[in-house]
């Protein structure tokens, strides 16, 4: 495989924007130039005009549900990672809540395995922690394992750990770092309750945000932020919905310092309850999408540092299992598509600036993971790249989805940008909606 070469790129990276040359030799990135006439030196066998294009490190996803093994009806690693790098996704971390459910280090191997085999994007997976299975959580690398994975509020695959005994062990044995689905079973349970009462089995979608409430999130986030300070563990918590749960984070130090760290979901920067009435159960997740005053508090939360990284949590359902009486309505939803041009909206329209959209889906994920040489467009690094058309629009519609489920809560918008081309451990991977499905992606690493 002989040097790629990138000219003419506007690069957009480490919080700076600036028309730049790339040398890819191999998988990684050999030179960044601002001269035009370094390029020539390095013999480039292609060389890509990228003029009027941006030129972006690879999207690294640190939550999504690809559902293999168990219930690849609806999703699949090939299908899943596909769609990944048609958005500039290079990298995933996906969720243990498959059949069997990846709650020991065997059955974590067999879908390291799977992927090798069929993912188009870089990958990891995480331990899913039960109640019981300690000595598993310790047998964990975490150097090949991007995580463990707890339930503390049921959801897809029904995982919850709720014994207080276990939880403690988990923050005071766990060898890596601890991600968390925080939502309070009593105070859901309580809630649903009560709308059953009102409503019986006609419960209205638009009141998911009223039952998987704030309160509900505010009480297990506080309980895993309790957890991580007594034992000192690396804590970070998925999804934040509510405004009230950034007063449980600090944005006086540097990332790679924080113990105790938070995601934001593009779904819960997109949408807020007022759109129930409009896409019902399309828009519904766990944690639900919530208020309006949420969703800039959010934004802002980005913005200030408090949040530090944006996922997806895409997950797939097939229609049929959305479409359904609430209480029978799976939560959850595909995005991971259309992630990266979601939140370049966001940033056209005036929420954020594109360097940080870049910050919080390419470094920031990096950074908190400790992930090898993967994140930034820097010497010495994997060459996972995405060029993107800052002046090319794109609807979403079915025809142009690569899910397996085949729909999107977004059908029907048009983005202002378009991926252009994804490039993987120094390869093309994806080209103006053409795949060379002979290249798959590498196992990440860690520091831990």
């Amino acid at each position: 495989m002989g040097r790629l070469a990138i000219i003419n790129a506007t690069i957009i990276n480490e919080g700076k924007t600036f028309k730049g040359n790339l040398i890819v030799n191999g998988e990684t990135i050999e030179h960044i130039s601002t001269a035009p006439s370094s390029v020539d030196k390095f013999l480039p066998e292609e060389i890509i005009n990228a003029e009027g294009l941006w030129l972006l490190p690879g999207v690294i996803d640190d939550q999504v549900h690809f559902r293999e093994p168990g219930l690849t009806h609806k999703g699949d690693i090939y299908t899943e990672s596909k769609a990944a790098v048609a958005g500039g996704v290079t990298s995933f971390m996906e969720m243990p809540n498959t059949k069997p459910q990846t709650t020991t280090v065997e059955l974590l191997h067999d879908k390291f395995k799977i992927a090798s085999q069929k993912s188009l994007a870089n990958y990891s997976f995480y331990l899913g922690a039960t109640n019981d299975n300690i000595d598993e959580i310790t047998k964990v690398d975490p150097r090949n394992v991007c995580g463990l994975k707890v339930f503390m509020g049921s959801s897809t695959g029904n995982m919850l750990v709720d014994n207080e005994d276990a939880l403690e062990k988990i923050f005071r044995f766990s060898p890596t770092i601890i991600t968390t689905h925080c939502e309070d079973e009593d105070t859901i349970r309580k809630n649903l309750e009560k709308y059953q009462g009102l409503y019986g089995n006609n419960i209205d979608i638009k009141y998911h945000a009223s039952i998987r409430s704030a309160e509900a999130c505010y009480l297990s986030s506080a309980k895993a932020v309790r957890l991580a300070k007594r034992h000192g563990a690396r804590l970070h918590i998925l999804h934040l919905s509510t405004a009230n749960e950034l007063e449980l984070f600090n944005n006086s130090i540097p990332l790679a310092e924080k113990k105790i760290t938070a995601e934001v979901c593009v779904h819960h920067l997109w949408f807020n309850n007022n759109d129930y009435d409009r896409l019902g159960w399309r828009i519904k997740w766990n944690p639900s999408v919530k208020t309006e005053t949420d969703r800039l508090a959010l934004i802002q939360g980005l913005k200030n540092n408090l949040l530090d990284v944006v996922a997806t949590d895409h997950a797939p359902h097939l229609i049929s299992e959305k479409d359904n009486v609430y209480t029978s309505s799976a939560s959850g939803g595909p995005m991971v598509q259309h992630s990266l041009l979601a939140m370049l909206e966001l940033s056209r329209k005036g929420y954020f600036t594109p360097e940080l959209v870049v910050e919080k889906m390419c470094h920031s994920p990096a950074t908190l993971f400790r992930i090898e040489k993967r994140g930034f467009i820097r010497e010495g690094y994997f060459a996972d790249l995405v060029l993107v058309n800052p002046n090319k629009s794109q609807a979403v519609a079915k025809e142009n989805l690569y899910y397996k489920c085949g729909w999107s809560p977004l059908e029907g918008e048009t983005l202002s940008h378009t991926v252009e081309m994804t490039i993987l451990n120094g390869r093309i991977v994806y080209s103006k909606g053409v795949f060379n499905e002979t290249i798959k992606g590498k196992a990440l690493t860690f520091n831990p």
